[in-house]
This record gives structure tokens, sequence and C-alpha cells, in this order.
């Protein structure tokens, strides 16, 4: 009976599958790989993103990336020997990753899918910048007729190489965007010389977009929020709550909103949104019993690393220590706090412990637009 199903019905039965569990049905025989192919589907049915954690390149080696699924609640290892350089993790798009190579001191960025090992550079920028900030938003377009995502990358500040002498010494005072559809760069505009300075001096890569704005947050303290309104190319500075007493802080989007997750110095990880005025609101704390187990012996939120999406806040520090996870549960209609084990071993082989950047991406075996 399977192997007569039309390949639409079929199509439809391959959607419930994980990734993982589509490849592996894609190689049971020639009529499933067909339709796999022939009908590439994005995600699993419950949309559930996967925590990618790759590598933070402390040499030219090329270290594999480590994804947790979080529906069969397993780790895997995908080999990243495709790439022409080591790289470092700039953020997700959609199924895609944004990456740069560390071999370049420059910003030139790129994209890849780690699961068809597709790969491809971004033209270059129109300024040649070192240490900017970088920040991405999906765009939704009506008359896309392709399968795969658009979105605009906007890089802002960093270090120029330009001679001509210019207010604030080599920091570049410009914000420049990559529009996927026309696939180039354009200068935006200036920006304020001390965001500049400051978005390229403490601000990690790491942005969120929301309600028509693009936030970063600066990591010297105290805290503060940076935001580019797109519409009107307006700059503006926002306070942090707490910000003298964060050992952490990182902004992620949770439903939609501005959410800022910080470890109080001696006390717990608190979750925070933006309401209207631009003020903040404490929603959530993280439960006791999870912040002794998270910490361990440390008495310091310092370490600590945080991403997230609309569906979850992700808590972590490296590949082998555990995560604490805030998920929204759909059937209960409510979130929830879980546990999630570190990635000690694949396959029975141990695996080595080492800093990492992670993101939460939706995977995807589809043909995209990398090639």
């Amino acid at each position: 009976m399977w192997s007569n199903l039309p390949s639409d019905l079929l199509a439809n039965i391959f959607s419930l599958l994980s990734p993982d569990s589509l490849a592996r049905a894609s190689s049971s025989c020639r009529h499933w790989h067909t339709c796999a192919k022939a009908y590439p589907l994005s995600t699993t049915s419950n949309n559930s993103a996967w925590f990618l954690a790759m590598p933070i390149q402390r040499n030219h080696t090329l270290l594999p990336c480590y994804l947790h699924n979080p529906i069969l609640n397993n780790w895997h290892a995908l080999s990243l020997d495709f790439l022409p350089d080591p790289v470092r993790l700039v953020g997700p798009i959609g199924s895609l990753v944004l990456i740069r190579p560390t071999s370049s001191t420059f910003l030139q960025l790129a994209i890849c899918n780690p699961f068809t090992r597709q790969f491809r550079h971004l033209p270059m920028l129109n300024i040649t910048r070192t240490n900017p900030a970088v920040g991405v938003i999906m765009v939704l377009d009506s008359t896309q007729s392709v399968p795969f995502p658009c979105f605009k990358v906007f890089v802002a500040g960093g270090m120029s190489e330009a001679v001509a002498p210019r207010r604030g010494a080599l920091y570049e005072p410009t914000l420049e965007m990559y529009d996927s559809r026309q696939d180039t760069w354009q200068v935006v505009g200036p920006m304020p010389v001390e965001f500049a300075v400051r978005l390229t001096v403490w601000t990690p890569n790491e942005s969120v977009y929301s309600k028509g704005v693009l936030y970063w947050i600066t990591s010297a303290r105290a805290y503060s929020v940076m935001g580019f309104e797109i519409g009107t190319n307006t700059w503006m500075e926002l306070n942090v709550p707490m910000a003298d007493k964060l050992e952490f802080a990182t902004l992620v989007r949770r439903n939609g909103v501005l959410t800022l997750v910080g470890g109080v110095c001696g006390g717990e990880a608190c979750v925070w949104e933006l309401v209207e005025g631009y003020n903040w609101r404490l929603v959530e704390k993280m439960p006791i019993e999870f912040g002794i187990r998270f910490l361990g012996s440390k008495t310091s939120w310092g370490s600590t690393k945080c991403v997230g999406s609309d569906e979850a806040i992700y808590l972590y520090r490296d590949l082998r220590s555990g995560m604490v996870v805030w998920r929204k549960v759909v059937d209960k209609g409510k979130w929830e706090w879980f546990w999630v084990e570190g990635c000690c071993s694949i396959g029975g082989k141990r695996v080595q412990t080492f800093p990492i950047k992670g993101v939460l991406l939706q995977p995807s075996l589809a043909l995209s637009c990398i090639s």
C-alpha cells in the first residue's frame, strides 16, 4: 500500500516528520526519495525551532555544529566541512543561518543551510567595516513566488578604513542595508556618531526586530538598548531595568514583543517585556530550582548566554552544560519551564566541551536560493 500512495498524499505524511526522520524516510526506497525531493517540506508540523550550537572558533579547524531536536529531545552533530573557511555565527534567517568567515578582519557575510549543506557569500558591502552591529529582518512579500524567505540585513557602525577625515575618527557613522530580493547593498543614511561608537565597541551581533524597530543591546554596564525605527530612519535609546545590577542581559522576541532576559547579581533570572510608552514590565522569574540546577557551584550569572524566538527562550553556557528553557506549550495555552540536558555524547561517542554560540532556527530540507 505504502509504495502505491500518490505523491501528494505521501508528501502530507512526510510533513509530520522532523527533518532527521524525513531524511531517513527518503533513503528507504526510490519512490520515497523522489517524493521527498519533489515536495520539499520545510519543517515539523508543530513548527518547533531547533537549538543550533556553533563552536566559537579558536583556530583554523572546521568543527561541526550541534543541534537539539525539541520534539525527540536528542542531539545531532552536523559536519560543516562544506564551508570554505571556519565561520562565526551571526544569527538565524528562518531555516538559514547568517555567518561570517573568521579569516577576515573586516565584515563579510554569507548564508548557509547546515541540513542541505548549501552555502553562498553575500555581495561585499559598499563600505569596508570591522566589527559593526548586524541586524536581520524577514520580509513579507505578497508578490513572492519562490519558496525561500526574503530578508534584509542591516549593518551599523564599525571601524572604517576610509582615508578621508571625518568626525568620530575611524568610526563609520552610517547604516547599510542588504535586500535579498535585489541581492545588493545600499547605504541607508547617516547615524549619530556616538551610536556608531557604542554599537562598534559594546554591542554583540544579536539583534531583535519588533513592531518596525530593530534593536541592539550594549554589553557595557550599565546596559542600554539602542533602536532603529526603519520606517522613519530614526535612532533611539532605551533604558534597561535594573541595568547596573544585571550580570547578563539579552534581547529576544516573545509573542512579537521585545523581551529582555537578565540575571540579577545575587538574585534570579528575570524576563521583562517592552510595553506601551517604552516602559518595561516584569512578566516572569526563573523558578529557584531551575536557577540552582543551572548555576551549579557558580554564584554568578556572568557567563550565561540566551537566545529566543516567539515560542521559546533558551539560557545556556557551553555545549555540555544543561540548558533552561521557557517554552510555549500549545496544548496548555501557557509557557512552562523545562530542563534540557547538554550534549555530552552522540552515538556513544563523547563530545568535547567548548564555548558555543546558539540560535533557534526552523530546520529545512528544502532547496533554497543559496545555490
